[in-house]
């Protein structure tokens, strides 16, 4: 089930060419993806649980600027053992546009041992259906 939000560039964005910098967008992917855990996973598991980056890959299609809105979704294309993939596409809102898409691998974690922990049928569910957050 896609997550998403809209956001406004401010000029804290903007690197020197006055687009949107690089790093601003990894911390909006990573924003969104924590967003959108929070949003839909049982507090339980949030607290048994912790997700780490193994890479991310991205694809800069158009720049953003100085005032422009823009629509992050965010969706779990795959989850396999402890690794799901997570993709992120931001589009300009007023023109429907493709800025950038995403596809970072995040690995599932046990929160007391730090080690790798196999994503269960029902935590990939809590992405699938759409009100899947209760407790």
């Amino acid at each position: 089930m896609p997550f998403e939000k809209k956001i406004t560039v401010v000029a804290n964005d903007l690197d020197e060419l006055k687009h949107v910098n690089n790093v601003r967008y990894v911390q909006w992917i990573q924003d969104i993806s924590k967003e959108h855990w929070k949003a839909r996973a049982p507090k339980k598991l949030q607290e048994n649980t912790i997700w780490v980056v193994l890479t991310h890959y991205i694809t800069y299609k158009k720049p953003a600027q100085l005032g422009d809105s823009i629509l992050i979704k965010t969706f779990i294309k795959e989850s396999k053992g402890a690794i799901s993939v997570r993709v992120v596409e931001m589009f300009n809102a007023k023109t429907n546009s493709l800025l950038l898409r995403s596809s970072t691998e995040w690995c599932l974690l046990n929160a007391k041992t730090q080690k790798p922990m196999r994503i269960s049928e029902d935590l990939k569910n809590v992405f699938i259906k759409p009100n899947s957050n209760t407790a």
